[in-house]
């Protein structure tokens, strides 16, 4: 496995997922819930009026379509990072994939856990959206896996449920993963990726 970098290091999470007034917004949904938080709530947050804050988004709508398409964006372009700092190799792309996968919804799992979790308070066109971007990055790990089967890498009979399950795991770090706990980001990526081989039949 390359240890080489493109460009975008898909592994650096020092610059802020958000601008301040998305952050401020997914704070309070995190902490209130979508429709427990008022707009002048957020508005408060983010140091500003209500007019102030509709001067950049129209609704609270907005504001959480904003959300949710920034959390797919990022972790699709970091997982296509993965991917080619990967190569060719059909057992490095899944591990870097998987890698990926955890180190995104431990480091951002605010960003994730809402864009999951308030999916079904999206309108039905920006739900629609989300659910396609969502399907697109399923796919890259529904490829490899299926790759992995083919050439006889991974032993599972059924790929694509292996796949399934494998992001199931992977973005369920964002439900309980806190920092502070035994486990860094990065070690705990190292013990998904064992555990998500498992998943597949590699050997």
């Amino acid at each position: 496995m390359t240890a080489s970098r493109t460009q975008f290091d898909w592994r650096d999470f020092s610059v802020p997922a958000l601008p301040p007034l998305l952050r401020a917004a997914m704070d309070c949904f995190v902490e209130h819930g979508y429709h427990g938080t008022a707009i002048r709530t957020v508005a408060g947050r983010a140091g500003l009026s209500v007019p102030g804050l509709y001067h950049h988004y129209p609704s609270k709508q907005a504001l959480l379509v904003g959300i949710a398409e920034s959390a797919m964006a990022d972790l699709h372009a970091r997982s296509t990072a993965a991917l080619a700092e990967a190569g060719d190799d059909v057992e490095d792309r899944f591990a870097l994939l998987v890698e990926c996968l955890v180190l995104v919804h431990a480091y951002r799992w605010e960003h994730a856990f809402i864009a999951a979790s308030e999916i079904r308070s999206l309108d039905a066109p920006a739900r629609a959206g989300h659910i396609a971007a969502r399907d697109r990055q399923q796919k890259l790990l529904d490829d490899v896996v299926a790759e992995g089967a083919r050439l006889g890498r991974f032993g599972t009979a059924h790929p694509k449920d292996a796949s399934r399950a494998v992001t199931t795991m992977c973005t369920g770090v964002a439900q309980w993963y806190r920092t502070g706990g035994p486990l860094s980001p990065e070690e705990l990526a190292v013990r998904y990726v064992q555990i998500c081989r498992g998943a597949v039949g590699a050997p």
